[in-house]
Order: C-alpha cells, then sequence, then structure tokens
C-alpha cells in the first residue's frame, strides 16, 4: 500500500538524519580520557591562593598538596601536565569552557555544584569553618550581626554563608588570598575558610588569632571534570584509591596537612 511504502520511506529518511546528527554529537562529544591520553598532555587547574593545597614559594613556583597531587596524576597518566592557576570563583567556568581538563583545587562537593560538573571520590579529609579572635562571640551564623566576615567569592563557604544568614555582612573577595589578607590587615573580623587554610595561616602570622567560631559543615576536596566525563571521573577514582592504598596519600596528608589520612566517605 501507499502509505507503507511512504511510512518506510519516511523512516528511511529519519534513520539517516539520526546517523548525520548522531556522529556529529560523537564527535564533537569525544571521550576526554582518550583525548587526553592521545596528544599526550593533561591540562590541570590548580590553586596558588590556599596554602598549603597550592602557593607559590620564594622561587616563584607553585607548592603544595594539590599541585605535587596534579602532578601524580600526570605521571600516572603518563602524559605532560599543563597547570592553570584557578581561584573558587573560576574553577567551574574553566571547566566548562574547556580550558583544563580536571580541577584539583580543594574543591566541595555541593548538590547546585554536581548539576554543573562531575566528582571523583574525596582526597583529603578538611571542614569549613568561621575563624576570628578569641573575644569575637559568634557562636552560630544567626548571631554574625553587623561583624564584617570576609571570605572568597564562589567557594563553599561563601555560598554557605550566605544561604545561613542572607542579611550576614559578607566581604566578598575575588580569590582566598585577598580573603586571607583582609582578615590579617584588620578589613573583616572574621574569615570564611577551610580549616586547613586557617591553620597554615594561623603558622604564617602569629600575631593574629585563628580561633574557631563555629563549624560551616564537614568538605572533603573533590577533583572535578565535566559533565559527562565517565571515562576520565572513573579513572581519577581508580588513582585515589590506589593511592590510598599505597599510603601516598597518607603521605601528602602529614607532609602538607600535619595530619594522617582519616578514612574518607566514598560517592
Amino acid at each position: 500500500m501507499k502509505w507503507i511504502r511512504n511510512l518506510k520511506l519516511a523512516g528511511l529518511a529519519a534513520l539517516a538524519l539520526g546517523l548525520a546528527f548522531g556522529g556529529t554529537a560523537v564527535a564533537q562529544g569525544a571521550d576526554k580520557f582518550q583525548d587526553i591520553i592521545s596528544k599526550g598532555m593533561v591540562r590541570i587547574g590548580v590553586p596558588v591562593d590556599a596554602p598549603p593545597f597550592g602557593s607559590v614559594n620564594q622561587q616563584r613556583q607553585p607548592e603544595g598538596f594539590d599541585i605535587e597531587l596534579a602532578e601524580m596524576v600526570a605521571k600516572a597518566l603518563g602524559v605532560k601536565l599543563e597547570m592553570t592557576q584557578v581561584t573558587g570563583a573560576n574553577r567551574i567556568p574553566y571547566l566548562l569552557s574547556d580550558r583544563v581538563d580536571i580541577i584539583i583545587s580543594v574543591m566541595g562537593l555541593t548538590p547546585e555544584r554536581a548539576k554543573q560538573i562531575m566528582f571523583t571520590a574525596p582526597y583529603a579529609n578538611t571542614f569549613l569553618a568561621v575563624f576570628g579572635p578569641k573575644s569575637a562571640n559568634v557562636p552560630s551564623a544567626a548571631e554574625l550581626g553587623s561583624t564584617r566576615i570576609v571570605a572568597a567569592k564562589g567557594t563553599t563557604q561563601e555560598l554557605a554563608i550566605s544561604a545561613m544568614n542572607p542579611r550576614a555582612n559578607i566581604m566578598r573577595t575575588e580569590d582566598d588570598a585577598t580573603a586571607a589578607a583582609a582578615y590579617i590587615s584588620g578589613q573583616a573580623e572574621l574569615i570564611a575558610t577551610n580549616s586547613i587554610v586557617a591553620q597554615a595561616l594561623a603558622k604564617q602570622n602569629p600575631s593574629k588569632e585563628f580561633d574557631r567560631k563555629f563549624l560551616i559543615r564537614r568538605s572533603p576536596a573533590h577533583m572535578g571534570v565535566r559533565m559527562g566525563e565517565h571515562s576520565l571521573v572513573r579513572w581519577l577514582d581508580g588513582f585515589i584509591f590506589f593511592n590510598t592504598m599505597n599510603g601516598e596519600l597518607d603521605r601528602l596528608h602529614r607532609k602538607y596537612l600535619d595530619m594522617p589520612m582519616d578514612p574518607l566517605p566514598t560517592l
């Protein structure tokens, strides 16, 4: 019948169109893991404003937990490493715009972020809190009042404080280094930051108090990749597992964080 013939022709046309668009989708959505191996290079975004995870030494070279971890990832992949400096505000945009392949930048997982990128299993155990002088009586976010608190824009701690107290007097800086400088210089009375960063800042600035006022939340550090890059995130999970079992991540914890690696939750 004529309608059967027309249906067959329509089906063939749809199949051809689907193959054409499907081929384009495959070409555009090439597997990032295989792309890294083929190119012989991995681009990793790292911090240099959040010691001991990342900073610049006297020789103007990056160093820290995340820096060494990035070097370990590249070595395990068998490729060259291209490191790019990122901040709390631009690390996800750098992934989304394909400026980097992986983010290793003491990044905490939140449901909102997980809508944008994929996270690996955690590799370092930290928590987020608000710190200040011992004299400051601020036991919770609700009791911040007019006290000025500084936090790097786009970080988990900045977003959390905003949600916990929408009226909080937050000084938002472009990066963690500027936030630290603002607190140390007295431009802000409190600082919201990572516990390990606060520990490092306290060592570097013995005359400044970093007394913990209240906990924001536990926030292990995760690596991040673009949404849909399942092969890459699975390989990184394997890398984290392997280096947990062989003691290398514990070595990094002891070297940079002055503590052993505690058991971490899995995704």
